[in-house]
């Protein structure tokens, strides 16, 4: 009688994550607790050390318990083998970080964008920037976007996401990887639209952060994310974005978790200088990156170049740059002809 032969396990998917801040990290979390071999990739040996040996990371995620994972400074250590490339880098250094790591990446590895911004001086978007810098096809191209504030993921709270890809099978690739008890993704193939919904949102987060610091309340938070709201679709549908997307996770979804929460470093921010400080104090006080204060330049000049009207936007950019006081910001956007809402 012969010997059963052993079983042979799939390997675990190989999972590159670059960027090793709170979103990165928290990302690397899901993907090893969906059982992905995951290396974390920064710049902070003292970070990078910690999360190979201890599994923490405390200056991003301080006091959460992570899955085993690697770190590492070294990008080529990261890269090798990983079919899957995940992006959570700030998006304005987002080009210079991946053209030194070009060669590095796998021939046929997926990359993913956690980012959340546009691009300055060229208004592309994250996903744009990923394809050119590493001469990607569309079907080698994802984004992740969603409700996904770090620290409730950290702590293995309910929430949903969306990735998106041209490609259907790419979607659903990096939807397996990612899917867990607490995490659930959903796939979508308009990239267009769920990635300026991610990039968007943190300009009203700022805006909606400014009306709570001088002391608004619901009614006005309510008017931002509704209008903001209207100001993505604008953008959204004039570049080809699908309708359906602006309703769902990525689009009012994420808008009312970054609008609302004090853990969306842009509701922080916007806030700091809604109670009096300046762009610089509440950067400082901030900590860390907030993408829509370089973002919202970017996007405004976006809608210039498409004839879309958004007027959050450019008030936003106007107070940011010192402009427009911000006690005359909510007269400026009230003031505004009036006309039917249904009319946009």
């Amino acid at each position: 009688m012969s010997a059963t032969p052993p079983v042979s396990l799939p390997e675990p998917t190989k999972v590159a994550v670059l960027g090793a801040g709170s979103m990165g990290t928290t990302f690397a979390m899901v993907l090893a607790d969906a059982g992905c071999d995951v290396t974390l990739w920064g710049r902070d040996a003292v970070v990078l050390d910690a999360v190979d040996q201890t599994h923490r990371n405390e200056k991003y995620l301080p006091g959460v318990q992570l899955p085993a994972m690697h770190g590492t400074t070294d990008p080529a250590v990261a890269l090798k083998g990983a079919s899957i490339v995940v992006v959570s880098v700030p998006s304005q250094v987002a080009r210079a970080t991946l053209s030194s790591m070009k060669d590095l990446v796998e021939p046929d590895a997926v990359v993913v964008s956690l980012m959340k911004g546009v691009e300055l001086g060229t208004d592309r978007r994250m996903s744009q920037v990923m394809a050119e810098v590493l001469d990607l096809p569309d079907e080698r191209v994802a984004v992740v976007s969603g409700p996904n504030l770090a620290p409730e993921i950290a702590e293995r709270q309910p929430t949903a996401t969306v990735v998106a890809s041209r490609s259907e099978a790419t979607a659903q690739l990096v939807a397996d990887a990612c899917s867990t008890g607490y995490f659930r993704p959903y796939t979508n193939t308009d990239v267009v639209g769920v990635e300026l919904c991610g990039a968007v949102k943190n300009i009203i987060a700022l805006a909606a952060g400014m009306a709570q610091g001088q002391g608004f309340g619901w009614n006005t938070l309510a008017t931002l994310i509704t209008r903001g709201l209207v100001e993505i679709t604008r953008l959204g549908l004039a570049l080809g974005a699908e309708p359906a997307t602006f309703s769902g996770l990525a689009g009012m979804g994420d808008l009312t978790a970054t609008c609302a929460s004090p853990l969306s470093r842009n509701h922080r921010l916007g806030k700091h200088i809604g109670e009096g400080l300046t762009l610089a104090e509440a950067i400082k006080v901030t900590g860390g990156t907030a993408e829509g204060v370089k973002s919202s330049e970017s996007v405004l000049e976006l809608a210039r170049a498409h004839d879309v009207e958004m007027p959050i936007t450019a008030g936003v950019v106007e107070v940011l740059a010192g402009k427009l006081p911000l006690a005359d910001l909510a007269a400026t956007l009230l003031a505004r002809p009036k006309k039917s809402e249904v009319a946009g």
